[in-house]
């Protein structure tokens, strides 16, 4: 009889990592959101950009801008003291290998 229930135990356990190896897939086709694999490819963009608008713009700067990342696509928003600091966090995220485009959301403080 023990040696049923480890059985049926192992068993349970081999069909909830199954089930979980299920979840870890390409949800491509579920509402069109990011693989796992897209998700870290982004975030690791999203570094690499806030790095590069650092060095390029400058500390000040790259305090100000906010990076996200989608799919390859990245978004720069947030206030900047002149129309010089947002072009050159535009052009140092552009200069980034891996991003496809860039959103310029970025405003001037009044």
């Amino acid at each position: 009889m023990e040696l049923s229930r480890r059985r049926l135990l192992a068993a349970g356990l081999a069909a909830a990592a199954v089930a979980g190896l299920g979840a870890c897939a390409s949800s491509e086709d579920r509402n069109n959101s990011r693989s796992t694999g897209e998700f870290t490819d982004d975030a690791d963009l999203t570094a690499k950009v806030k790095s590069a608008i650092a060095t390029d713009a400058g500390a000040r700067t790259a305090s100000a801008v906010n990076v996200e990342t989608y799919r390859g696509v990245v978004q720069l928003t947030g206030f900047v003291d002149s129309d010089d600091q947002a072009t050159r966090a535009v052009s140092a995220a552009k200069k980034v290998q891996g991003v496809r485009s860039v959103k310029n959301d970025i405003r001037l403080k009044r």
